[in-house]
């Protein structure tokens, strides 16, 4: 591929910046690298928050060149300047500088694939009467070229009046000119406006004669072809009161009895096959054993049961390859508690330590390394694009219940966690297949639930070998396959009765199968660590100190003479606060087989269900099971007064149902809430969820007892 003309400013006309100099937004279509792109420009120098007022994560880095500091938005992705859902209208809104408390960019990084630029070329075209500096990212160029297919770079340069970079964003090639042009984009000559329609121009210029106040050119566009909205009605309030009434009139005229969309897409796909007979050449291409691979995962049977093999491969890896780092974490755990009775004593400061704050932290971040495993696979499976054809593959399977192919990425998606899964329904632009899908995601098994199911099934389950797999696995693989099902047996319900409408049509463009970038992985598993470290010190931290409390106090006077110190222990336990409160609770789940200490540790994780492991350390952490070395020991050898198991296996079953049906996450209710704006699917879901675990644990006991 032949580059651009290098675009710099002499290095003494350059000052050091102390600030961002310029903010560019990173603008692209879906599945073209951009995400990669960006967190090779940016590196550990980024941060993720939410534009005001919606739930769009606003991903900002900072990419340093030459001496200047510049600000990059990585957008969503989006198709064109007409967005559909909330993630493409956000996109457009702050590129037009609508976003309230984002300033306007001050120019484009518009990123476009090699090897489709059929679909990217007619987004490119649209930003290109933005009227801002722009830069042209030019990725997938290696995949281009092992497809056979050849870009004239300076040729499309000159087509789209705006400097272009090829690069390769996974191996970082190309990336030194594109950095360069990008701390100097201040400097770029913003694009010429092509002749592409001259009668939607002439009508714009028309209509934005009689505003009130300045408008930017690409906005009256927009506006006549999306018509009057609620994303442009600002637009509108511009051109004064009978803005609606003219604008209607200059529509009819402009696009008689054809659809706008179909006019714009007509006019502007016709311009880009013009560049693409004079910018690409394609040249025969040998049938290869990646594409001969890629077209047996493309086929609905064996793309199918590959995807439940894989599943069924991470499973078994989150059991097996963690091990060894859980064992060293529980080693250490127990160590420091050893270390703080023996520094300190025995008295109330060093049990607040070792029994509440490290037995109950403890206790969960044991499962950061089961945790990260199935990040990486996620994220590995995602950046590699074989997320996007199980969203393809399941698209039959959706429809079934009622949904499209476009509600499995966020389901896929909650398998890490409920609350980002949730926001990314955005992208669903039906309304009733978006609430279904919100209803469906929490069913997903999040890494919330993970540490409990490790917890019981470690404890109860044999570690034998079903022929070449792992029965801890299998059981894992089940429970995961169980919160699939009843999700999608509750889309379908509400979808029958509820939600009941059209079925909604899906359109994807498969991205090409390519080798996920480690930097992006890294990048992106250190942020998940982080949110589950920060969430383990700070609320379940904050709960651990609470239950520690409630069982330490206050602190019983009439322990007989004589009794040993776990007798000792189990009295002050019953007379807590807590021990109390498990009494009161406890015969609304004595049916289910829980004692009280189960029943208040159940109750007290309702906020976060992954507490209950915490509380759980807690309370098993005196008394008679004290005496066992691990958590999973203390379980199993818990008993009732007269002498009988807690944890029976009908009970655990139960409590597995329990905790893969019931909705116990205070994060989860309040994203419900925002991305309905109601509080009516938040209660129903928390309701509906709860009801369905209670019912699920009691038959499974009653019927395991019986």
């Amino acid at each position: 591929m032949t580059k651009p003309a290098e675009i710099r400013v002499p290095a003494n006309e350059i000052t050091v910046a102390t600030r961002s100099d310029a903010s560019v937004a990173v603008v692209g279509s879906p599945n073209t690298g951009k995400s990669t792109l960006f967190n090779r420009l940016t590196g550990l120098k980024q941060r993720i928050g939410n534009y005001p007022g919606v739930t769009v994560e606003r991903h900002v880095g900072t990419l340093t060149a030459d001496g200047r500091s510049i600000e990059l938005v990585d957008l969503p992705g989006t198709h064109s300047l007409s967005a559909h859902s909330l993630e493409e209208r956000t996109a457009v809104d702050v590129i037009f500088g609508r976003m309230q408390g984002t300033p306007s960019p001050d120019g484009i990084l518009a990123v476009l694939d090699a090897t489709n630029l059929y679909q990217g070329l007619f987004l490119v075209q649209q930003l290109t009467e933005l009227e801002l500096p722009m830069v042209v990212a030019l990725t997938m160029t290696d995949a281009a070229e092992q497809g056979g297919i050849t870009v004239d770079t300076a040729e499309l340069s000159a087509m789209l009046g705006v400097p272009v970079y090829p690069v390769v964003a996974t191996t970082g090639a190309g990336l030194e000119m594109l950095r360069m042009a990008l701390a100097n984009i201040r400097d770029i000559t913003p694009p010429r406006r092509m002749r592409v329609w001259p009668e939607l121009v002439e009508a714009a210029k028309e209509l934005a004669q009689h505003a009130l106040e300045p408008l930017r050119f690409a906005e009256v566009e927009r506006l006549l072809i999306d018509g009057p909205t609620e994303a442009n009605e600002a637009v509108v309030a511009k051109l004064g009161d009978d803005a609606v009434a003219r604008i209607d009139a200059t529509r009819r005229a402009l696009f008689e009895d054809e659809p706008p969309i179909a006019r714009d897409a007509r006019i502007r796909y016709a311009w880009v096959r013009d560049v693409l007979d004079k910018v690409q050449k394609t040249a025969p291409v040998y049938v290869t054993w990646r594409s001969r691979i890629t077209d047996f995962v493309n086929r609905p049977v064996p793309g199918t049961m590959g995807l439940f093999v894989v599943m069924a491969i991470v499973f078994q890896a989150v059991f097996a390859w963690a091990t060894p780092l859980m064992d060293v974490i529980d080693g250490a755990t127990s160590a420091l508690s050893a270390g703080v009775f023996e520094a300190l004593g025995d008295n109330a400061f060093s049990s607040l330590l070792a029994d509440g704050v490290i037995a109950g932290v403890g206790s969960v971040v044991i499962f950061l390394p089961q945790i990260l495993i199935l990040f990486v696979f996620i994220i590995v499976l995602e950046d590699s694009g074989y997320l996007a054809r199980a969203a393809y593959l399941m698209d039959r399977t959706m429809r079934s219940v009622g949904l499209s192919g476009q509600s499995i990425i966020p389901m896929i998606s909650s398998f890490a966690c409920a609350v980002p899964g949730i926001m990314a329904t955005r992208v669903i632009p039906n309304r009733r297949d978006r609430i279904a899908t919100i209803l469906a995601a929490p069913f997903m098994t999040c890494s919330a639930r993970l540490p409990v199911y490790a917890l019981l099934i470690a404890a109860f389950v044999p570690a034998t070998s079903v022929g070449f797999l792992n029965l801890q696995g299998l059981v894992l693989f089940g429970l995961y396959l169980f919160g699939i099902v009843m999700g999608i047996l509750t889309a379908l319900v509400m979808r029958k009765t509820a939600l009941r409408g059209p079925k909604p049509p899906f359109a994807l463009m498969l991205p090409e199968f390519r080798r996920p970038n480690l930097q992006t992985v890294g990048i992106q598993l250190l942020g998940r660590a982080t949110v589950f470290l920060r969430r383990a010190g700070t609320v379940i931290f904050a709960v651990t100190v609470i239950v520690w409390a409630l069982l330490y106090f206050p602190r019983a006077d009439d322990i007989p003479a004589g009794v040993d110190d776990n007798m000792a222990a189990a009295i002050q336990m019953e007379q807590s606060w807590l021990g109390r409160a498990g009494k009161v609770v406890e015969p609304a789940f004595e049916p289910l087989g829980w004692d009280w200490k189960v029943s208040s540790a159940v109750i007290a994780s309702f906020p976060a269900r992954e507490v209950v492991v915490a509380v759980l350390g807690t309370v098993y952490a005196v008394g008679d099971e004290a005496d066992e070395g691990t958590l999973a020991g203390r379980l199993k050898s818990a008993t009732r007064p007269d002498g009988s198991p807690v944890f029976t296996l009908p009970m655990v079953i139960g409590l597995l149902i329990f905790y893969a049906l019931c909705l116990q996450c205070a994060a989860t209710i309040a994203i419900i809430r925002r991305e309905t704006n109601t509080w009516r699917w938040p209660i129903f879901a928390w309701t509906y969820m709860t009801v369905l675990g209670y019912v699920g644990a009691l038959i499974a006991f009653q019927v395991g007892s019986a």
